[in-house]
């Protein structure tokens, strides 16, 4: 079971697991959900399936030991003198801290240590060669549990949660553990928080109808954009960046385009099966795409585009960096040195920096992600010091920033800005995207694109048009999305006979162009890597 898209989710896991949870009773379908989870989790990483049990268990106790010292920092108070509440609260908050910085150890660590470790000895041993020292550091390897990223963060969001008095910490260790380990959000997403799910998930809704057509239709529409889309261009993408050297900067740039393409069909394919998949049950997962191509600023587009992981790092590392007492006394002095305006845009840039920094890391252990990270800090820094100016310009020259015209050049210069910052996403290390994008600029030329020697390179005509014309649809249903239609709420009003012709439509057309069989290599979903 390496996927959402593999026969045995698609055909026996996920159907299987819908059809016990339809006829089990209430309490017997929180068994089925749990067991359903750790099956899933345990085909596709096996043994390492010790690592989300000791997630689980190590958040149930600390969330514990919180509460514990919650309790006994209230009574205290209650019955302390005036003059010693202070004192104890401190005493309160530094001992509630401990634990918050034990539980970030263990878990950022265990991250850290599995994911990363090889990264940084590499690099050590670099530094020492670049030293003139013997390079003597020796190269770890960890096997990587799926969807580690996605649930460590989502423990250490439950740990500090409970530590800020948001949520209570649960003293059932089983609810915990199937908000921790759902098996529709474990593999990409998307990153819950405990309000959002964990009691949701506990009652077990009945199913219904309306969610069972809901949900399917979302899952189809997913493995669609997986499987006719994605997978289509993932031979020409695998073409050009494993041998760029031997294409012009026109067919670069073509690669660059096509794997935006790619990772977002792929992503979000991915996050339409899970959310489909829990909607059959009844369970609202939060959504991670809101159209991002439609976006005017990068700004805008990473509120769009895998959403929970950016209010994440918005809530649990670019506040607390930036209402820290340091940032507060740093943008006191900056502003009345730059002042109102720029001082605490200068000042707000240090946190900014360490989200960006993190998001770069979090994606991968290596320089390209790194850069991408700081790539995407600098255009929106760049945006955020220059927009006054802007609106002087353009109130100057009378523009109106509202018009078509206005709106459209925005989009189109941030989605070229989002493909260079994919270029480097995807390149095999920071050094050749660096390489990529120089003949871009100095090895130009129309002729693989005019001549047709474009088609030689993993993907056809009959490809690119299908390609070309699916997401003509997409646009049309993305248009449809931002204005507020609900396409899938009417087609389940329509007539029996109607729904079951477009899904029929629907899985036939899946059928015919998926990008399966001879000539295609299959693809796994490519945020499950990170």
């Amino acid at each position: 079971m390496a996927s959402y898209f593999s026969p045995q989710y698609l055909a026996l896991l996920l159907p299987a697991s819908v059809l016990l949870y339809a006829i089990t009773p209430q309490r017997v379908r929180r068994v089925i959900l749990l067991l359903a989870s750790y099956l899933f989790f345990w085909a596709v990483s096996g043994s390492l399936i010790v690592f989300l049990l000791f997630s689980t268990l190590s958040i149930h106790h600390l969330g514990l030991w919180l509460d514990l010292l919650q309790q006994n920092s209230k009574a205290e108070l209650a019955q302390a003198e005036a003059d010693q509440r202070k004192a104890l609260k401190a005493k309160a908050k530094k001992q509630q801290r401990g634990v918050i910085l034990l539980g970030v150890v263990i878990h950022i660590g265990l991250l850290l240590t599995l994911k990363y470790s090889h990264f940084f000895f590499t690099n050590g041993n670099t530094l020492l060669r670049f030293l003139h020292m013997p390079a003597i550091l020796p190269i770890p390897s960890f096997l990587l549990p799926i969807g580690i990223s996605f649930y460590t963060l989502q423990a250490v969001s439950y740990l500090v949660d409970v530590y800020r008095g948001k949520i209570q910490a649960d003293k059932n260790l089983f609810r915990l553990a199937l908000f921790l380990g759902f098996f529709p959000q474990m593999m990409e997403g998307p990153i819950c928080r405990y309000e959002q799910t964990a009691q949701r998930l506990w009652e077990v809704p009945k199913m219904q109808w309306n969610n069972f057509f809901l949900g399917s239709q979302r899952i189809l529409w997913g493995v669609i954009k997986k499987m006719v889309v994605a997978d289509r261009l993932n031979m020409f993408i695998l073409s050009v960046f494993s041998g760029y050297d031997q294409y012009s900067g026109s067919v670069i740039a073509l690669a660059a385009v096509c794997y935006t393409v790619q990772l977002y069909m792929d992503f979000s394919g991915t996050i339409d099966v899970a959310l489909g998949s829990a909607q059959l049950f009844g369970v609202a997962l939060p959504e991670n795409f809101q159209r991002p191509f439609f976006s005017r600023t990068i700004s805008e587009f990473w509120q769009r585009w895998h959403i929970t992981l950016g209010t994440w790092f918005k809530d649990y590392i670019f506040y607390p960096v930036s209402m820290s007492k340091p940032m507060k006394n740093l943008t006191s002095k900056a502003r009345k040195r730059f002042g109102p305006r720029y001082g605490p845009v200068l000042t707000s840039s240090v946190a900014l920096l360490c989200v960006w920094l993190c998001n770069g890391l979090w994606h991968g252990s290596a320089w390209n992600y790194i850069f991408f990270g700081l790539y995407h800090f600098a255009l929106i820094f760049a945006g955020n010091l220059v927009q006054p100016l802007v609106i002087q310009i353009t109130e100057r020259l009378h523009i109106d920033r509202n018009h078509l015209a206005y709106r459209i050049m925005q989009t189109v210069r941030t989605c070229i800005l989002v493909c260079i910052g994919e270029l480097f996403f995807r390149a095999d290390g920071l050094r050749n995207g660096l390489k990529m994008a120089w003949r871009m600029v100095t090895n130009w030329s129309f002729s693989p694109i005019t001549t047709g020697n474009i088609f030689a390179y993993g993907m056809d005509g009959p490809d690119l048009i299908l390609v070309a014309v699916f997401l003509v649809l997409l646009f049309f249903v993305s248009l449809a999305q931002e204005r507020g239609v609900k396409l899938g709420e009417r087609l389940v009003a329509k007539p029996w006979p109607m729904r079951i012709a477009v899904y029929y439509i629907a899985i036939c057309f899946l059928v015919i162009f998926g990008a399966y069989g001879i000539g295609y290599v299959p693809v796994d979903p490519i945020y499950a890597g990170f």
